[in-house]
């Protein structure tokens, strides 16, 4: 695990001294603070931090081919790097170390671009090829490693992290207020594009060359839905456990010590009892719970751990744990309002002392159907001409009832009297269409449009895999793994995710859906799977999430700060929300008449993110 940072120089123009490739690396020291380098030539400049996980002696990075003329910066695993050195051994090719970032250079001296596609694992990377005078950057299939690409007046930068494009001469910060009511909708910047006007991400599954001043772009894979697996329940069984325990295997490969998160939930719960299969020692496992017993998982994380014989570590959270907004705030490179990221965080601390990779449970919602929204937006779908009368007479009576169970029975309402994809990404976001235009004027209608060419009309798939596959490219991609990316990497640990290996994920999204969804409940399959090594009240048991008490804490400590921040003649200036909508967002939720904890976080964060990015420093 790493970070890569550098510049390609558009025809005519130079890269910057190496001294600017030491400043993108400074910023992301924390990717990893085992290693570093630089290498410069007129056309391009490459630059690399690493922590160090397989070939802890050989895996220097900027890494040269053996004749010169390439030269790689990667950041990830490559988890079937030691097939491909067989296979690439066999066709004639040699191999002077033993780490994955060497297959990546032989590999693409044998395939070229069509390497990329042969690569399973997570990574993002930029190879130089001399005599080519091009340079090729990819990131992996489900986008689990991140890769921002800046369109500058003289060339093309990358970076890992977006703080790094910073360093670059002729960076310009401007921001793209476009953006802006999509991140109110749902609490993220959607890819591709970025907070800043001039920079984007390269899509997940995609590859792009850089040559002649242009860039091209390739998807070199897509998650297909079909076809639909028809064997039996028994078989499916054994195949799913089966692609489980390869994608286990794959990732217990490194040279240092390692863990997992246990949350104590069925998805962390499965990738541990894996994992103790597997190793001779017990698994060191890691969780983290609040003082306010409706947030903490720790009783159901330590039952799974006493079940499964782990070295199992935990904390509680302070309130106090909100002066670690302004850290976390950086380290999220944009506006970022899954509040979830702080015990994210915080367990990855915790892990730090004990391990150098975890693995984590991320994914299995995803991939088999088990968000709770998943099934109240198909029992809402099932009203079919009903929905209308239901939709007004639940928004008349939440009018009569005061507080939040009001707002929930008018928020039930508003999304009945929705049309598709809306009625269903109501159900995902953070903040009401109304709360948005209050927030940010007739922009703030825009805010679920962003997401709207996720869904075709003429999409004739069944309704699950159709909101199953937009999450998979919005939800997942621009919120869960750029949480679990971040926050590891801020604590210099890796995490892997298992579950998002596509073996898994191509499997689980092609089962029907009596499979995934059953008894309304989701997640079938993995939970009869499961049942071989996990009793019934752990795969039974409600599924809770990763939630911090936001609500109470904003009526404390956290209110206290907020009232300082928007009290600020920067804030009050700025431009980009109404000051006096923010005012009373805040004083009707500390006095207790309503739930506003979501939408003043947001407006937190993106000015805290605004200060700090904004500011010069």
């Amino acid at each position: 695990m790493c970070g890569i940072a550098g510049f390609a120089a558009a025809p005519g123009r130079v890269a910057p001294d190496e001294r600017v490739g030491e400043a993108m690396n400074a910023a992301i020291v924390h990717r990893g603070p085992d290693d570093g380098g630089v290498h410069r030539e007129d056309a391009v400049l490459l630059g690399m931090r690493r922590l160090a996980i397989i070939d802890l002696g050989g895996g220097h990075q900027p890494m040269v081919s053996a004749d010169g003329q390439r030269v790689l910066v990667f950041n990830g695993e490559v988890y079937n790097f030691r097939r491909l050195r067989a296979e690439l051994r066999a066709l004639g090719h040699a191999f002077r170390t033993d780490s994955d970032s060497e297959v990546i250079l032989v590999a693409y001296e044998a395939w070229g671009e069509a390497a990329v596609a042969r690569l399973e694992g997570m990574f993002a990377f930029a190879l130089w090829d001399r005599a080519r005078g091009q340079l090729l950057l990819a990131r992996d299939r489900v986008g689990k490693k991140p890769l921002f690409l800046w369109d500058g007046p003289d060339g093309l930068g990358f970076a890992s992290e977006l703080k790094s494009l910073l360093a670059l001469p002729g960076f310009r910060r401007e921001v793209d207020t476009g953006v802006l009511p999509a991140y109110f909708a749902f609490g993220y910047v959607p890819s591709p594009r970025s907070i800043f006007r001039d920079v984007h991400k390269l899509p997940a599954g995609h590859y792009a060359v850089w040559r002649d001043g242009r860039l091209r772009e390739e998807c070199y894979w897509q998650l297909d839905f079909t076809p639909t697996f028809a064997g039996s329940e028994a078989e499916a069984e054994e195949q799913l456990h089966a692609r489980l325990q390869a994608a286990v295997d794959d990732r217990l490969v490194a040279d240092v010590p390692f863990g997992a998160f246990l949350s104590g939930g069925l998805d962390s719960s499965v990738v541990v009892a894996l994992m103790a299969q597997r190793m001779s020692q017990p698994v060191k496992t890691f969780s983290i719970g609040f003082k306010e017993a409706r947030y903490s998982e720790l009783g159901g994380a330590r039952r799974v751990a006493d079940l499964l014989g782990t070295e199992h570590h935990e904390l509680v959270v302070e309130p106090e744990a909100t002066e670690l907004i302004e850290k976390l705030v950086w380290h999220l490179d944009e506006p970022f309002a899954d509040s979830s990221a702080l015990p994210t965080f915080l367990v990855a601390e915790l892990a730090r002392p004990h391990v150098k990779m975890v693995l984590s449970g991320d994914g299995g919602d995803e991939a088999f159907a088990g968000y709770e929204r998943y099934l109240k937006f198909l029992a809402l779908e099932r009203l079919g001409p009903l929905r209308g009368a239901a939709a007004r007479g639940l928004r008349a009576a939440g009018s009569m009832v005061p507080g939040p169970f009001g707002q929930r029975l008018r928020r039930v309402g508003q999304r009945l009297g929705e049309t598709f994809p809306d009625s269903y990404l109501s159900g995902v976001a953070l903040s009401r269409p109304e709360q948005m235009r209050a927030l940010l004027g007739p922009a703030g209608a825009e805010g679920y449009a962003a997401l709207h060419p996720l869904f075709r009309a003429d999409d004739a798939r069944p309704m699950i895999d159709r909101i199953v596959d937009a999450d998979i490219r919005s939800y997942l991609l621009d919120d869960i793994l750029v949480k679990l990316d971040r926050m590891t990497m801020a604590a210099s640990i890796e995490g892997r995710a298992p579950l998002l290996d596509h073996r898994v994920l191509e499997f689980a999204v092609r089962l029907p859906v009596h499979l995934r969804i059953r008894h309304g409940r989701g997640k079938h399959l993995l939970r009869e799977v499961a049942r071989r090594w996990l009793p019934p009240d752990v795969l039974d048991k409600p599924k809770q999430g990763f939630a911090i008490p936001l609500p109470e804490w904003f009526r404390t400590s956290l209110g206290a700060m907020a009232g300082d921040v928007f009290a600020s003649r920067a804030f009050r200036e700025r431009g980009w929300v109404q000051p006096g909508v923010v005012d009373g967002l805040l004083a009707e939720h500390r006095a207790g008449r309503a739930d506003h904890a979501e939408p003043l976080w947001q407006v937190l964060v993106l000015e805290l993110w605004a200060r700090r990015f904004l500011g010069g420093a």
